[in-house]
Parts: C-alpha cells; sequence; structure tokens
C-alpha cells in the first residue's frame, strides 16, 4: 500500500502541472523591434530528424505548428521596414511518457532562423541563428515528462510557442542593426493575405522560401 502511495505521489504533481500549463495571453502591443513588419512566414521541415524514443509528427505537422505560432507572435509588430522570416526545423522529439523523478524525457526543437529584408533582397544574417527550444515550463515541468500528460499535438504547440518567443528574442537583440530605416524611407504595403499558398508564388515568397532552406 505504501508503495502504491509513493508511485502515486507524483502523478498528483502530473496532474497539477497539466492545470498550471496554459501560456499566458500574449501582449497585443508589444514594445516595437526596431522597424520590424513580418512579411513572410515560410518555416520548411524537409528532412527533420526525429530524436530517439520520440512520439511521430510529420513534416507538415511540425512546419504548421510552427508557423502558425510565429506568425501569432510576430505579427503583432508593426514596423515600417518589411522583412521575411525563414526556418527550417531540423530536429525534434516529442516526448514518449515515462516514470516520474527516475525517468523524464523532455521534449524539444532545433530550428535554423534566417531574416531576409524585402527592399534589398538579401539575407540578414551571413550564418543560420540557431534555435534549440524546450517544452520547458509550458509542458511538465523539469520533473515531470511532458509525454505523461501531454498529447504529441500540445507537445508540438508548445514547442512551437517556445521557439517563436526564441525567435523573437533574437530579432530584438539584432534591432539596431537589422531593423534601422533610413530618414526617407516610404512604407511598403503588404497585404497578408498572399500568404495563402494558393495565390501562388510572389518574388517575395521566394526569397523567403530560400531563406528558411538556406544553410
Amino acid at each position: 500500500m505504501n508503495g502504491l502511495r509513493l508511485w502515486l505521489a507524483p502523478l498528483a504533481l502530473c496532474v497539477l502541472a497539466a492545470c498550471a500549463q496554459e501560456p499566458p495571453p500574449l501582449d497585443p502591443a508589444p514594445e516595437p523591434i526596431g522597424a520590424f513588419r513580418m512579411g513572410f512566414p515560410i518555416v520548411v521541415a524537409n528532412d527533420a530528424q526525429k530524436g530517439p524514443a520520440s512520439r511521430e509528427a510529420t513534416e507538415d505537422e511540425l512546419a504548421a505548428a510552427v508557423e502558425a505560432a510565429v506568425t501569432e507572435r510576430l505579427d503583432r509588430y508593426d514596423g515600417d521596414g518589411l522583412y521575411h522570416v525563414g526556418l527550417r526545423v531540423e530536429a525534434y522529439v516529442l516526448a514518449q511518457p515515462g516514470i516520474p523523478v527516475i525517468f523524464s524525457p523532455q521534449s524539444v526543437m532545433l530550428l535554423a532562423l534566417n531574416v531576409w529584408d524585402n527592399a534589398t533582397q538579401e539575407r540578414l544574417n551571413e550564418e543560420p541563428i540557431r534555435i534549440t527550444a524546450f517544452e520547458g515550463g509550458q509542458g511538465g515541468g523539469p520533473f515531470v515528462p511532458s509525454g505523461l500528460i501531454n498529447s504529441r499535438e500540445k507537445q508540438l504547440a508548445n514547442l512551437a510557442r517556445t521557439a517563436a518567443r526564441q525567435v523573437e528574442v533574437e530579432l530584438r537583440k539584432r534591432a539596431d542593426d537589422w531593423f534601422v530605416l533610413p530618414d526617407d524611407h516610404e512604407r511598403v504595403a503588404f497585404d497578408r493575405t498572399l500568404r495563402d499558398r494558393s495565390t501562388g508564388d510572389t518574388d517575395a515568397e521566394a526569397s523567403a522560401q530560400e531563406a528558411a532552406s538556406g544553410n
């Protein structure tokens, strides 16, 4: 009986963690990142490597989750510049259920970030910016396996949100170098409905695709 209680105690922690895992809502009016405004968010997951003991996710599922999270977070910025954000999902682990405390697998995603300036059609970073996103506080916490309390869909959504937040951090760190416009710059109009793949490729989207796929 005592052994059963010892085993059930960590499970109670799982329930408590599950109740508190929803992230806070995004600030609808964040501090600007210089002149940053996102054009095309292009995410590719071609040949993404599945880590050991990971749940399965398709390339389309990986790309769609990250693109949705990046769009939600970065579309809040409305500077006068226009920049395309490319991300390549390189590897991922969606943790399987484990035994709390004894074995606590965590979910993780590895990505490469590239940013293109629409005005010059040039990539701003010489080398891809590497991002490692852990499920962290949006999953089960350090001692509770996220696979024990979260579905793979929830794990993927958590990882995508964490990745998007890290992209935001990387952009903000470079705001003074990348997102500064001359005084005579005129704002370029951008129709976000162009992001719908059914509208066909544009030159800007082609550049963003290259940004996502570039090494």
